[in-house]
């Protein structure tokens, strides 16, 4: 695994990215306008929260861009989801 001595490792074993996804993909899919109207209490941020945790073994500037397009693929269905899911791509070390 790749690191630096402040922040922390660079490339993370797949299986976070995979979870990252899978959590970004069921917000998405359940997210609509109106659902902090219908769910009192809810906001996005408790999804991006959700979403991002598998991910906060990323140095803190690459997790809180990762964190803005899971926000983005949330909350705007019309995203191109491509960019995210090639960002999360490029930080697998698959010889772990």
């Amino acid at each position: 695994m790749t690191t630096t001595a402040s922040e922390g490792p660079t490339m993370i074993d797949r299986t976070y990215l995979e979870e990252a996804l899978y959590r970004a993909a069921i917000c998405a899919f359940t997210y609509y306008p109106d659902k902090p109207n219908d769910e009192p209490g809810y906001t996005i941020d408790e999804d991006v929260t959700w979403c991002a945790a598998p991910l906060s073994r990323l140095p803190q500037e690459t997790a809180a861009d990762l964190t803005e397009m899971i926000r983005t693929v949330i909350a705007d269905p019309s995203t191109d989801r491509r960019p995210f899911i090639a960002a999360l791509a490029q930080l697998a070390d698959d010889d772990q």
